[in-house]
């Protein structure tokens, strides 16, 4: 394990989930690293970020009708810094989950 990927946490997301907070209460400065998503069909729902409480939302995955060809989980990179309250937050459509990487206060 090199030195960057220790102490960084981690949170799965279920599918069909809205806006979970990733981290125990999410905050200013939290990092998002990166997002492994794993579909469970070839035309899943999306993958949304939000960066704060009522902050900017980012489509990372636009999942949709055979928007995949095959079933294998692929990851998102994004070293992505929250700059607002209420840290990162996560929402994902049907038959799509996630596994979130960073530093979640």
């Amino acid at each position: 394990m090199n030195r960057k990927s220790m102490n960084m946490d981690s949170e799965a997301v279920a599918a069909s989930q809205t806006a979970q907070v990733l981290g125990p209460a999410g905050s200013l400065g939290d990092i998002l690293e990166r997002v492994v998503i794993i579909p469970t069909t070839t035309s899943p729902g999306s993958v949304t970020i939000i960066n704060g409480t009522g902050g900017t939302s980012t489509v990372i995955f636009n999942g949709g009708a055979t928007s995949l060809t095959e079933l294998k989980p692929f990851v998102v990179e994004l070293g992505a810094l929250c700059i607002a309250a209420g840290g990162w937050q996560i929402t994902t459509g049907a038959n799509v989950a996630c596994f979130c990487v960073g530093r979640f206060r």
